[in-house]
């Protein structure tokens, strides 16, 4: 562990050892110089005789431990210990106890603190006993490093990486069943309707990337799936909602249903004419279930398709998938359809 404070922590630890083993033949002025050296350094320091007693500690030990340990106090300046996974570690047992009764240093050792106030601290400790001129053991001096920050980091880290894997077998099964579900005429027609597919994921994906993987924005992911369509006309398309948060299955589900839906639209709905209007809007409501509204107008008339093609299967398949319902509308005047989801918590 000692890499990660520089290799020269082991000397400047063994330098303290001697300074301290040296301090009471030197008299009284090199103890007090020893004393006021430890209290300048911003790491907490604190040594005990050789039963284990504290003899001194540095204020960075009272900030470290968040409370004013006692000269005469056994082993530790901490309130109470505990080892990595939780165990509760009796100060008697802890590596500064064990360096005094094993009169050795101990190194790669974790531990955690806590506080008086209930929080908690992840440190190394770097005991180190301190002997007299004929070796025998006369004490002991601890460092304790704070090493909360990094913990917190790895555990973050570790999250992080299981849910890119998740998500990415997540992400590579919607692709295989898009893959294996388009149809086409042509290979040219094939590449240009699974090309726009992908980009709906893409822009999903690029959404939680910007957010830390916390969320995709609904309101974007709409707004992006429609704005080819919405150029130079603020009329033609209306979106309506307040923003919210999805989970990474919702937000694909959703963006490909949007896209789907965008397509259709523009290949035979309102989007196919320059007079066509879209408008699409969706609330969640107390129960934290999501509807939203999807409707056209002022396009060519329309009738219900006699065939169900990609398009209204892979939005239909979506919906059933995230144990959603759908319902359209084939109005003459438009389409008009309602999505709705059970959860939308991110």
């Amino acid at each position: 562990m000692l890499d990660l404070f520089g290799p020269s922590d082991e000397a400047r630890i063994g330098e303290i050892a001697r300074q301290a083993a040296n301090s009471s033949a030197a008299g009284a002025d090199s103890e007090r110089r020893f004393r006021d050296l430890l209290q300048a350094l911003p790491a907490a320091i604190y040594t005990t005789d050789a039963e284990g007693r504290i003899t001194f500690f540095n204020q960075a030990c009272i900030d470290f431990a968040g409370r004013t340990p006692k000269i005469g106090e056994m082993w530790c300046v901490t309130w109470k210990l505990y080892l990595p996974d939780g165990t509760p570690l009796p100060h008697d047992k802890c590596p500064m106890a064990i360096a005094l009764k094993q009169n050795r240093p101990v190194r790669d050792a974790e531990a955690v603190a806590e506080r008086p106030d209930g929080s908690r601290i992840c440190f190394v400790p770097y005991p180190t006993p301190l002997r007299d001129e004929d070796g025998r053991l006369v004490g002991a001096v601890n460092m304790l490093v704070d090493i909360t920050a990094r913990k917190q980091a790895e555990e973050r880290m570790m999250l992080l990486t299981a849910e890119v894997d998740h998500r990415s077998n997540n992400l590579l099964a919607v692709i295989q069943a898009m893959l294996r579900l388009t149809k086409a005429d042509s290979a040219e027609a094939f590449q240009a309707t699974f090309q726009g597919r992908l980009s709906a994921l893409a822009n999903v994906q690029r959404l939680f990337s910007a957010s830390r993987w916390t969320g995709a924005s609904l309101k974007t992911i709409v707004e992006e799936e429609l704005r080819p369509y919405a150029s130079g006309d603020r009329e033609r398309v209306g979106i309506e909602g307040d923003d919210i948060s999805l989970p990474a299955t919702l937000a694909q589900s959703i963006a490909v249903a949007i896209h789907e839906l965008a397509t259709n639209a523009a290949k035979y709905g309102s989007l196919s004419t320059p007079s066509g209007r879209l408008n699409i809007r969706w609330e969640a409501d107390p129960a934290t279930s999501l509807v939203l509204r999807w409707s056209e107008s002022g396009g060519p008339e329309v009738t219900e398709p006699t065939r169900k093609g990609f398009g209204v299967g892979a939005v239909d398949g979506v919906i059933r998938t995230l144990r959603g319902r759908i319902t359209r509308q084939w109005r003459p005047e438009g389409l008009v359809c309602e999505l709705s989801f059970p959860g939308v918590a991110a």
